[in-house]
């Protein structure tokens, strides 16, 4: 069978291309060498159930352990109806799992079945259980969230609980280790179902052990990924720049790593072609972007369905707002969950940058279908803007968008650019762009709160600087910022958007340039005002 990028269920070492992550699951055997009970709670599609696969293999190696693994997913609603129920049913769950690797285990199961009833009958049988094995039985429960709006299986939490405490106590015989994987942790189960103060925070799973390992792909751990492609199918590649983009464009989402492989792998490379172009990558996230996929729906979909979410996050992409990252927050904590939001430098940042470019694609089209009149497609007709070469002239660009400022929405300039002016010139390049190029923003720290946008079009890249004007000596500094900011991609000319509401000068329209001595070369910046 000829392996692949997989970016559905479980990746399986032998079908498909996977990253090293023996360091990750080393961390978690120490969890459950040391008798801890845990919660591997992460967004969508970021490794979890690859992780308990490969997790269950590692204990198998063992005398010692008798790992089970189960899920929730797909049992429905019915087993939650009452004790008698679920007890069985989770016993069924049990013995189907097992006979597969110990039929004679399974009978076992299957012959105490007609005599638990209620929670107290499981536990009892958990006890008999363990002992009949004689081994550190370790239980794994997947997409435990998806039948856990229900206060019975808090019920059943409460009663495991209840056995590792009397374990403590040399009192019982449970479970040496158990871990529940899925989206939310049990203590978020417990808000999403009693919305009362008093027992908001009173979780039945607070014996857990915090679970600190990072599931995101490391650059160095993407390369093995990559390593192995190569190895398989012996295409030639620069493995350290791409793991670099890959890690610049996902954050190591796991996902959005093997996606944006598989797209390389399989739209772009011809079937007779076995080299990896540098521009390849570009593609693919231009690829990405374009089309739809299950995580882009689910990420678009938890934005829209909370209004209040919706607007912290527009407030980050669109406000460029430093807010402070306070996991108890409820939605700083709900963006966390659905991996919409992560923690850097204490303040909250979107995930990664193509999370960040698609919440902007999406937040555009607001912009432009409030367009009634279609006013902005009197200005950005796509022609006008590309060269013979078919390179961007970005300086026309800017003064076309500089005109549409002054045109049409002169009466309410400075109210309405504070708030949407950077957005509506995404809005204004997106069709100029779209099909050939993409652009990505970078937020720059500091009291100007510069916007930076990355332009990559017909293999050519170009920096453009959005800000408002906040004076002579700032201006100056943010010169040599952008300098700096164009040294690093190896560029020589830069672009200077600059929105300016002083009222007793207007520089709407006004076209000029600068040369920055930087060391012993100079950039070249055009700067625009609008």
């Amino acid at each position: 069978m000829l392996k692949k990028f997989n970016v559905t269920g479980t990746c399986i070492p032998n079908k498909h291309y996977i990253v090293d992550i023996s360091k990750k699951i080393d961390k978690i055997m120490k969890l459950i060498d040391g008798e801890e009970y845990f919660v591997i709670n992460r967004p969508r599609q970021y490794g979890k159930t690859t992780t308990l696969f490969l997790l269950d293999n590692k204990l198998k190696e063992s005398e010692d352990y008798f790992p089970i693994k189960i899920s929730f997913e797909g049992i429905g609603d019915l087993i939650f109806e009452d004790e008698n129920r679920f007890s069985k049913g989770f016993m069924k769950i049990l013995e189907r799992t097992i006979e597969f690797e110990n039929v004679e285990l399974s009978k076992f199961i299957s012959s105490n079945k007609e005599s638990v009833e209620t929670l107290d009958d499981l536990s009892y049988f958990i006890t008999k259980f363990v002992r009949e094995i004689n081994k550190k039985v370790v239980l794994m429960i997947d997409e435990v969230d998806k039948s856990s709006n229900n206060q019975l299986f808090l019920s059943f939490l409460g009663m495991l609980r209840n056995k590792y405490l009397l374990r403590s106590e040399g009192r019982d015989y449970t479970f040496h280790s158990i871990i529940l994987a899925g989206v939310y942790d049990v203590k978020t189960l417990k808000v999403k179902i009693r919305s009362d103060e008093e027992h908001k925070y009173n979780s039945p799973w607070n014996i857990a052990s915090d679970f600190d390992v990072d599931m995101s792909f490391s650059k160095e751990e993407i390369m093995t990924m990559l390593e192995d492609y190569v190895e398989d199918k012996k295409v030639i590649l620069d493995k350290e720049y791409f793991s670099e983009k890959l890690y610049f464009y996902t954050e190591g989402y796991p996902f959005l790593v093997s996606k944006l492989c598989k797209i390389i792998d399989e739209k772009i490379m011809s079937d007779n072609e076995f080299v990896w172009e540098k521009e390849y990558m570009d593609l693919a996230v231009k690829e990405i972007l374009k089309d739809s996929n299950t995580n882009f729906e689910s990420l678009i979909k938890n934005i829209e369905n909370n209004e209040e979410l919706y607007d912290f996050v527009k407030r980050i992409v669109l406000d460029n707002e430093n807010i402070n990252y306070i996991k108890t927050d409820n939605i700083v904590s709900l963006g966390s969950i659905y991996g919409i939001l992560k923690e850097k430098d204490g303040v909250c940042k979107i995930n990664n940058k193509l999370y960040e470019q698609l919440i902007y694609n999406h937040m555009m089209m607001k912009v432009i279908r409030q367009d009634k009149k279609s006013v902005m497609s009197q200005y950005n007709y796509k022609s006008n803007f590309i060269k013979e070469d078919g390179n961007l002239d970005v300086k026309k660009i800017l003064i076309k968008f500089s005109e549409l400022m002054k045109h049409e929405y002169s009466a309410k300039r400075e109210a309405f650019l504070e708030a949407d002016g950077r957005l509506l010139f995404l809005a204004f390049i997106s069709p100029i762009i779209n099909g050939t190029g993409f652009a990505f923003k970078e937020v720059q720290g500091g009291d100007e709160k510069r916007f930076d946008i990355v332009i990559t079009y017909n293999k050519k890249m170009y920096i453009l600087e959005l800000k408002k004007w906040n004076g002579e000596a700032y201006h100056k500094k943010g010169l040599i910022q952008l300098s700096e900011y164009l040294e690093q991609y190896g560029l020589e000319e830069g672009y200077l958007l600059i929105f300016d509401f002083r009222k007793t000068k207007n520089e709407t329209g006004k076209l000029d340039e600068e040369f920055v001595n930087f060391g012993e070369k100079q950039k070249r910046i055009i700067q625009v005002y609008c």
